[in-house]
């Protein structure tokens, strides 16, 4: 245990280092029941604070939390049945390489059937509508747990497993962080699986029974409630569609799988993102045609550049020879990669940010323009992704030097052209 020492200890520490980690462990939770207890109010005002505060003992229900067990566990099954392709991710410090089975759409297509099925036999989807509080309670609960399970394993894990941007020494700030960066059992990658599968189907399924509670309530679902439904599924679909890119991506080859990842995929994602949803159920609006004609082109153009600008660069990343990409113009780094510096990416620096929150925006306006709950997603999704953007900055300033000098020069704008 005394060499784990001698390997590099984290020293740029994000987020305000161990105080501001402490603060997010609790910040995090309490915004979710702040949102959603919000949401249940007949104001939705998010000036009302404190929200009416339901007694903790209705919080938790053994029933609940064995339902979501039970959804983690189908999701775990179907992770490990042999469909679908199996790829190699990074390289590693220790020069090996992770493999990783890609069947994300298969696990969704099987989940559809089971649901299918479930409801053909008299399941009640809007019983998730009913319990979402306890659902969401049970969702923390999950996330502290599994949480402090990765922790400890990582005091044991060989010293070329931890995470670049979690070995600082705090056992908060690790712990927040994630120590390990990809903790596995066996083949059974554990970060890798709720990146994409509990709580990214989690939300597709949430939007579903907020849309059956909606037509139990009024007969019909709203038009609202169908756009609603239709742009975050269509995000759904597409993330594990294209399942392979994410292993590029910083969550994968930076973080380690600590609280803050853990907490966003199992609770933040599934009961903050349907949050357009839950707040249609309660708060019903109406949309002309031509408003959602509107809202659907803004969506489409949103998707259109995200799509695009992401397929260009894991084209480039896999092959850059491939006929789509050789004519762009390219930065070569010391590091032996090129950047890319024409077609989208000579557009802003992150065009996939850019067409992220043109459809936040799009995924929010069914909701109508006389409350700011319905918009939270939007402000902070911005504030995440400039994060986020002035993270990749750093690493990329740092892996390419004068290289990505250069690139900023040539790209000027990081997110919103002519803005930012």
């Amino acid at each position: 245990m005394m060499d784990r020492y001698k390997i590099p200890r984290t020293k740029e520490l994000e987020f305000g280092g161990p105080l501001g980690a402490m603060i997010l462990i609790f910040l995090m939770p309490a915004t979710v029941f702040y949102l959603l207890l919000t949401c249940r109010t007949e104001q939705a005002s998010v000036l009302n604070f404190p929200p009416p505060l339901p007694p903790l003992s209705t919080l938790w229900s053994p029933h609940t939390f064995l339902l979501l067990l039970a959804w983690v566990g189908l999701q775990a099954a179907l992770y490990m049945l042999p469909m679908g392709k199996v790829t190699e991710g990074i390289v590693l410090r220790d020069k090996s390489r992770l493999q990783y089975r890609i069947n994300a759409f298969h696990a969704m297509g099987v989940t559809a059937l089971v649901v299918g099925a479930g409801l053909a036999a008299g399941l009640r989807l809007s019983y998730i509508y009913d319990h979402f509080l306890q659902l969401a309670f049970s969702a923390l609960l999950l996330a502290f747990g599994l949480s402090f399970l990765l922790y400890f394993k990582s005091l044991f894990a060989p010293e070329t497993t931890l995470a670049p941007g979690g070995n600082s020494g705090n056992p908060i700030y690790d712990f927040f962080m994630g120590h390990e960066l990809n903790p596995r059992i066996g083949s059974f990658d554990l970060k890798y699986f709720c990146e994409l599968r509990p709580g990214l189907l989690g939300w597709a399924l949430v939007n579903m029974a907020m849309l059956v509670k909606e037509t139990e309530l009024r007969g019909s679902p709203s038009l609202a409630m169908l756009l609603v439904n239709a742009f975050q599924l269509l995000y759904v679909v597409d993330a594990l569609w294209n399942e392979e890119a994410i292993l590029t991506t910083m969550d994968i080859v930076h973080d380690g799988f600590g609280f803050m990842l853990t907490f966003g995929d199992l609770a933040w994602v599934p009961f903050i993102y349907s949050l357009q949803a839950y707040f249609l159920v309660n708060h019903p609006q109406k949309l002309s045609l031509p408003m959602a004609a509107g809202i659907l082109l803004l969506n489409g153009l949103g998707y259109c550049i995200f799509r695009s600008a992401n397929s260009q660069k894991n084209t480039f990343r896999r092959n850059p020879n491939d006929p789509r990409v050789t004519g762009l113009k390219t930065i070569p780094t010391a590091t032996g990669r090129r950047l890319l510096v024409s077609g989208w990416w000579g557009f802003v620096r992150h065009p996939n940010y850019l067409g992220d929150l043109i459809m936040a925006l799009a995924w929010s306006l069914p909701c109508g323009l006389t409350h700011v709950l319905p918009y939270f997603y939007v402000f902070y999704f911005t504030v995440l992704l400039i994060h986020r953007e002035a993270r990749d900055e750093h690493q990329c300033l740092r892996k390419y030097g004068l290289a990505w000098q250069e690139y900023c020069q040539r790209v000027p704008y990081r997110i919103f052209p002519y803005l930012y």
